[in-house]
């Protein structure tokens, strides 16, 4: 018993200890793959941009699409959750209630996927980024390895390979397409949405002018 407890001392310091070294590499160096990427039978396309490279219209768009309270929270929107979870209760189609720290831990440290021992991991590398690698560098991350297609990883080559220019020159409406797919990017079509997923992607690309008037996206750019 005693060696079974030794055994599991040691491999949590080592899950720690590295962790906290990716964490810290990862603030500087580009994430090279993710396990989401090597589990993909499609293959990898992918092309890391810094964010002054990414037009400020898809930082814009993610926000007004996945989390207009990217800026203020910690981490987890508390009340997103809990409307989720009240949702999910009553049956229907499955809600979630991430928030861009989350998906950017989930997709960077994990695997997809539910579970209750896999959203503890996520809400524990959240924190860290959150604390490590502020909003900037989170968004920056995102933007990077987020799926924007089928074996398509990241804006700069899903700008590429629905708009056949890089992610620097996004129209609103473009990066709104684009965000409004990241929920499901092998099923919605970016560049000819049909439609909910057309009059979603319109809503989103009217909702990046109220980002930049309300300053939601400042956290990132200060």
């Amino acid at each position: 018993m005693r060696r079974i407890s030794l055994f599991l001392v040691k491999l949590a310091v080592g899950f720690v200890a590295l962790s906290l070294i990716l964490l810290v590499l990862f603030k500087f160096v580009p994430v090279p793959v993710t396990a989401t990427m090597v589990m993909d039978g499609n293959g990898i396309t992918k092309d890391w941009e810094s964010l002054s490279n990414i037009d400020r219209n898809l930082v814009r768009a993610v926000i007004a699409s996945e989390d207009g309270k990217f800026c203020s929270h910690d981490g987890f929107d508390r009340e997103a959750i809990e409307q989720a979870i009240r949702e999910n209760a009553q049956g229907g189609r499955i809600r979630g209630g991430s928030t861009i720290s989350q998906q950017t831990a989930k997709n960077v440290f994990l695997w997809q996927g539910g579970g209750y021992f896999r959203k503890g991991l996520e809400a524990y590398f959240t924190l860290l980024i959150e604390k490590v690698w502020g909003k900037r560098r989170i968004m920056e991350v995102y933007l990077n390895v987020a799926e924007t297609g089928i074996g398509t990883y990241g804006a700069e080559a899903g700008a590429r390979r629905y708009f056949g220019k890089g992610a620097a020159s996004l129209t609103p409406l473009e990066a709104a397409r684009m965000a409004a797919a990241l929920p499901l990017p092998k099923e919605r079509s970016v560049k000819n949405p049909k439609g909910w997923l057309r009059g979603h992607g319109n809503t989103i690309a009217a909702r990046i002018g109220q980002v930049r008037r309300d300053g939601l996206d400042a956290c990132v750019y200060e």
